[in-house]
């Protein structure tokens, strides 16, 4: 039972979040920090360690229910995210990072935690397997200001959002081996592998397929707004991740393939969850960074020695030798495979992962949550500041560059009017909508106007048609794409996405 104190505190906490992420969104855009960072250290100001407003420890209940939910949102938006004809049509690519790449990482590192801790192999296995997942909030920042290729930015894209399912199912089975003090009888095998492989995964596609098909219904006899229709995205995961529960499977996996049915079946679904949904989701995700930066991290700054040192500095490096081998078939130059192999930052799916071991009550479940949380403070600073070294370091080699004319740019027919300044300003542009009629009384006024489809790649893709005169535009790069074809400074740019 909670008391009132403690409610109040968790509701407080939950509108802290809110709004630091809401007024935060811009500054951490433009300068690429991680918002990771910044909601540990409001978990820290608000922890024992600081103000000492709240505490969560790691057998507490609050963490276990929003560490289980966040852990369902991020394979849920992994699947939802990801492109499978893109996938298919790089599925050499795919395989190389996933196979060779992802899981010769995973195992090297639960080696070297069997030789550098003497872990017994199941803690090994579990370490290894968490340390090995990467983070796409933080590899987002990362990539936003790296200038890197398409193709690099492809097969980032492929692994973030498809390790996370590729290592959670070791962590399961190792959890299983752990549960059974060995090798589990073979039935009990059997049993485990079904509920992994067949329970979770069947019920998340049915789930998946009947609510499309349902959604698909009620939108052809009334309609649903697209706000809606994010929120109903998000309660397909949830019931997904319930279902394969209640049936003996693995919701985690039920939720990934939910996931991989929408993102399969229904475009627009998916793009109302990319335009409200993900920021939902996004929410629920800083929330556990909060959780976690009261107390639970930093315990990995009380198990440093030489020995964990070590350690997390091979786990920080061990991708490069491995990507640049893994990836020769590839075809990319030795440049590029080290660069991915450098772009793997460690964060909430790390540490959701080690947690994993903490709930099931496996006795070296804390420490292996402890070294986690030492190589995720590192890969904070290390990797996730990366973009902010690069700006620096251009900054102090770069000649000064003219800020360019205001432009003004009309998002959506029915979508957000944005004043740019600079470029740069993009994301934190104040927002009004444009109907198609004024639209057309800036026509019929002679005002320069330039039409542009802004829809992702795959909704682009899957659709046959395209507003006459319009120009096709990459959501992702719209004002330098808008500047490399010659459009006006001060002419009005309206875009739609639907």
């Amino acid at each position: 039972m909670i008391d009132t104190a403690t409610l109040i505190a968790i509701l407080g906490l939950v509108g802290m979040v809110i709004v630091g992420g809401a007024l935060l969104s811009g500054p951490v855009e433009r300068t690429g920090m991680p918002s990771l960072a910044i909601f540990l250290l409001l978990g820290l100001l608000i922890g024992p360690y600081g103000l000492n407003l709240f505490t969560v420890m790691l057998e507490d209940p609050l963490l276990r229910v929003v560490a289980t939910l966040s852990l369902t949102l991020v394979l849920f938006t992994d699947a939802l995210t990801l492109d499978l004809s893109e996938v298919r049509r790089n599925k050499l690519l795919a395989a190389l990072i996933l196979g060779p790449g992802t899981l010769i990482g995973a195992f090297a590192l639960a080696w070297a935690a069997w030789a550098f801790f003497g872990l017994d192999p199941v803690a090994a296995v579990i370490l290894g397997a968490a340390i090995a997942s990467t983070d796409p909030v933080i590899l987002r920042g990362m990539l936003q200001s790296s200038g890197l290729s398409e193709r690099l930015r492809l097969a980032l894209r492929l692994e973030s959002g498809m390790n996370d399912v590729l290592l959670l199912p070791i962590v399961l089975v190792a959890l299983a081996f752990g549960a059974a003090g060995g090798v589990p009888p073979a039935g009990d095998l059997a049993r485990l592998m079904v509920s992994l492989f067949v329970l979770g995964p069947l019920a998340g596609v049915g789930i998946g397929f009947v609510a499309v098909r349902s959604l698909v219904w009620v939108r052809t006899k009334f309609s649903v707004r697209r706000e809606y229709e994010a929120l109903y995205v998000i309660g397909v995961a949830l019931c997904a991740f319930a279902a394969a529960e209640a049936l003996g499977g693995s919701g985690f996996l039920a939720a990934f393939a939910a996931g991989l049915v929408i993102s399969s079946l229904d475009m627009e679904l998916c793009d109302c969850f990319l335009e409200y949904g993900q920021v939902t989701a996004e929410m629920a995700l800083l929330f556990t960074y909060v959780l976690l930066g009261t107390a639970p991290i930093w315990s990995g700054l009380g198990v440093i020695t030489p020995a964990a040192l070590a350690f997390v500095i091979l786990a920080l490096v061990v991708r490069l030798p491995i990507f640049a081998v893994a990836l020769i078939p590839s075809g990319l130059t030795l440049r590029d495979r080290l660069t991915i192999g450098w772009y793997g930052p460690r964060g909430l799916g790390s540490l959701l992962l080690a947690l994993l071991a903490v709930f099931v009550g496996l006795p070296a479940g804390e420490n292996l949550v402890a070294i986690t949380s030492l190589m995720v403070l590192l890969s904070v600073v290390v990797q996730g500041g990366w973009p902010l070294f690069r700006r620096q370091a251009r900054r102090r080699t770069a000649e000064p560059l003219p800020t360019p004319p205001p432009v003004a740019v009309h998002v959506g027919l029915g979508g957000p009017l944005i004043a740019l300044t600079p470029v740069s300003a993009l994301a934190t542009a104040a927002t009004e909508r444009i109907t198609l009629a004024e639209m057309q009384q800036l026509q019929a006024q002679g005002e320069p106007l330039v039409l542009i489809d802004v829809r992702t790649e795959r909704s682009y893709r899957s659709s046959t048609e395209m507003a006459a005169g319009a120009l096709r535009i990459d959501p992702d790069r719209a004002v330098a794409a808008l500047r490399a074809a010659g459009v006006p400074q001060n002419a009005w740019v309206v875009a739609y996405c639907t």
